[in-house]
């Protein structure tokens, strides 16, 4: 009798485990559900698609470039030599095709919508011409890798004319995107998707 009931407590202690690790599994999918639903809420992009800018107080020079990818967005960042309380100035747009400025070349930059990013920093030392980011006309830009990146697929060198410079940035297709300045950074973010609104 003493084994009989051993054996019971041990089936029921058993299916006791199993239903204890049935509902967390399902708890966890609800909460993985909640949590899918709380990103593509954060995820929303009120930014829009139309030309941003902003007026420069100053000219110096542009240092680097540099890409990174988030949760909701990619990201590429713009290095501007200090500058302390002055703005950096900047016009970002959806353009047909990229142009070199003072010749009007087309500059081919893959990708299915083609962001024209000017910057009021020139690529090079307006003091003594020295070149402070070098690059060339119709290059990638120097020391970005895109490999892995959701949005983003290419970018493009145009020119760096009358203390602007002028890059192309190519993304998966026409997405919204925002324009700031953080200190002595110009940040050009562009959302990895259209969001409906709730």
């Amino acid at each position: 009798m003493r084994r009989l009931s051993r054996t019971l407590a041990a089936v029921t202690l058993a299916g006791a485990g199993l239903l204890a690790t049935a509902v967390p599994a399902g708890a966890a999918t609800e909460r993985a559900a909640q949590a899918a639903r709380t990103a593509t809420a954060k995820c929303e992009a009120s930014w829009g698609s139309l030309p941003k800018t902003a007026a420069t107080s100053a000219y110096k020079p542009l240092l680097d470039v540099r890409a990174g990818t988030h949760e909701c967005y990619d990201r590429l960042v713009f290095d501007v030599q200090g500058i302390g309380d002055h703005r950096i100035g900047y016009r970002v747009e959806y353009v047909d095709q990229l142009r070199q400025d003072g010749s009007g070349d087309p500059i081919p930059v893959a990708g299915g919508a083609v962001l024209a990013i000017r910057i009021s920093a020139p690529s090079y030392d307006p003091a003594t011409g020295e070149a402070r980011y070098p690059v060339h006309a119709g290059q990638p830009l120097t020391g970005v890798d895109l490999s892995g990146f959701k949005t983003f697929r290419d970018t493009r060198f145009a020119s760096s004319f009358e203390g602007e410079t002028l890059v192309g940035l190519g993304v998966r297709a026409r997405l919204p995107f925002r324009v700031f300045q953080e200190r002595n950074r110009i940040v050009v973010d562009v959302a990895h998707g259209w969001q409906s609104p709730r």
